[in-house]
Parts: structure tokens; C-alpha cells; sequence
């Protein structure tokens, strides 16, 4: 059974947008999703064929402002690749 909460939400880019255009997603998981996991997630959600997956994983970095240090948390997000012909209807118009 594949957890459905592997992924969080899509993300909303300048560049995402661009992607869509030519069937490429993007999308925030959760650091212990697989590809596999979030390719079966999609496929049944949203009735697509999901052709290809690459996984960037951010890691966290030191910010620094005078005396205070920070830690901006890293992420995972995937970039789903759709059939052709495919779209998903998440991105606002």
C-alpha cells in the first residue's frame, strides 16, 4: 500500500509553470519518498501515465545575520515527466 502523503504539494514556480508546458511537474515530498512510491501515487490520483522521474534533494544550509546563525531546512521535490498528450490540472491559470 503507497502512502498518498508522501507527497505534500506541487510547487509553484516561474520555472515549474515553464515546465508544465512541456508535460514536466514538480513536486515537494516528503525526504523518505521514492520515486517509484510517488510515480504510483501519481498515476492513480490523477489518472496519468507517468513516463519518467528525477529526484533533486536540497540539502540544509548555514544562514548567517551577524551574530545569530540559522538553518534553512533542505527538501526533496521530484519532477514528474508525463506521456505526451497528458496534462495535469493543478497549476492556477
Amino acid at each position: 500500500m503507497v502512502n498518498k502523503f508522501l507527497i505534500k504539494n506541487p510547487i509553484i514556480t516561474e520555472r515549474a509553470i515553464s515546465g508544465a508546458a512541456m508535460g514536466k511537474y514538480t513536486f515537494l515530498t516528503d525526504s523518505r519518498a521514492t520515486s517509484s512510491e510517488v510515480k504510483k501515487i501519481i498515476e492513480s490520483e490523477y489518472n496519468v501515465k507517468v513516463v519518467k522521474t528525477n529526484v533533486i534533494n536540497a540539502k540544509s544550509k548555514i544562514k548567517r545575520k551577524g551574530n545569530i546563525v540559522g538553518i534553512r531546512p533542505g527538501y526533496k521535490k521530484i519532477i514528474v515527466t508525463l506521456k505526451k498528450g497528458q496534462k495535469l490540472d493543478i497549476l492556477p491559470q
